[in-house]
């Protein structure tokens, strides 16, 4: 199969859809792999560095995305609409239940969109979203600990306090992976931490990994509105797989923060889940409404891009090699993890909880592997 690696469009996103050791896997493997020439700069890979394992540098994106299979890191903008075409894998992030423009879009091209943020294995685990979401998690405290900084328009609170006088108050909403790193990181740097969670045996894990530092509470609208109104440091990590994010803090819950605190809401992506968090960019991250800081930006991990591209490529390709070597039908009706990632594919919507989220016809995959 020839697969094209197209380089990132989005603002300062310096990630890149695989690492040479990927093309170099690919490659053995009997297929082609083309990069765009200067895909790689951003996560300091160079052209040669793919050359050397075996893959051609394309001089245009059309070129790197004339492929039967495309590898990117984000979903396609509206000026790469042109390559969506019928029968072409696009094998990326594209949290498609917050994107009803973007959906639209390759249902009418016929693209058949496998996204990473939907390969489910049988015990929940998302294996593509989790590298993503191990660094955003840590990245969202790092952030939220600059924008506490008066200086970047914060109240001033130092995240791990001094001697006599009281650290700042992190409240993380949901305890999955996001949340379980965006805790690690808070206690670590000496923040009081709390995590909101439904789970009670992902609330028993929370207190086990973190030894006991971080407050691990059940979420109901009690417990939700009292944290968020001492929050210096609220961090949205709720996910529901493929779905739309809840927004389960309200706008007047963000009434009652207090002036200068800092929300950084990591499920943007997916819509957010905090009712006044808009989507920004590494260049303008923060949007302030009601004197609270929102930090919406729809590619953290972008910032870090070295260490994402490489844990990303890590992840994905096992199952790139699968849809090389086999073809998205057979690789989906052999590997049902990799079947829930199908999205759209000859023009229908392949996943429920997209389509319940705009309201679209549903297709069950079943019927297009028949």
């Amino acid at each position: 199969m020839r697969v094209g690696v197209p380089k990132e469009l989005k603002d300062q996103e310096g990630r890149v859809g695989l690492t040479p050791a990927g093309v170099h896997e690919l490659v053995d493997a009997g297929h082609s792999v083309v990069i765009q020439t200067g895909a790689g700069e951003g996560s300091g890979i160079t052209d040669r560095d793919y050359e050397r394992r075996g893959g051609r540098i394309a001089r245009s994106a059309r070129e790197a995305w004339d492929a039967e299979m495309v590898m990117k890191v984000k979903e396609p903008i509206p000026e790469e609409y042109a390559y969506l075409q019928p029968r072409r894998i696009l094998f990326t992030y594209v949290h498609l239940a917050a994107a009803l423009e973007l959906t639209q879009t390759l249902l009418e091209s016929g693209t058949v969109t496998i996204a990473y943020e939907t390969v489910q294995l049988p015990d929940g685990e998302l294996p593509l979203l989790t590298p993503m979401s191990e660094v955003a998690g840590r990245m969202a405290v790092q952030e939220g600990a600059f924008y506490l900084k008066k200086t970047a328009g914060g109240k001033g609170t130092l995240i791990g306090g001094v001697t006599g006088v009281a650290p700042a108050n992190v409240v993380i909403l949901g305890g999955g992976v996001v949340g379980t790193h965006a805790a690690k990181v808070a206690t670590g740097m000496g923040a009081q931490v709390t995590v909101l969670e439904r789970n009670p045996r992902r609330m028993a894990y929370l207190d086990d990994v973190l030894h006991g530092r971080a407050m691990a509470v059940m979420s109901n609208p009690v417990t939700l509105e009292q944290a968020v109104a001492y929050a210096d440091l609220l961090v949205g990590a709720v996910l529901i797989p493929g779905a739309r994010a809840p927004r389960i803090v309200t706008e007047a819950m963000v009434r009652t923060m207090k002036p200068g605190s800092v929300i950084v809401d990591v499920a943007v992506d997916q819509g957010g889940c905090v009712e006044t968090t808009v989507p920004t960019t590494h260049t303008d991250p923060i949007v302030v409404k009601y004197d609270v800081l929102h930090y919406g930006v729809t590619n953290m991990p972008g910032a870090l891009p070295r260490t994402s591209t490489y844990a990303l490529t890590n992840a994905t390709i096992r199952y790139a090699l699968e849809i090389a070597g086999k073809g998205w039908r057979r690789a989906a009706l052999d590997d049902p993890a990799l079947a829930r990632g199908v999205n759209t594919a000859e023009g229908q919507l392949t996943h429920p909880a997209v389509a319940e989220a705009h309201g679209l016809p549903y297709t069950p995959l079943e019927k297009l592997l028949r």
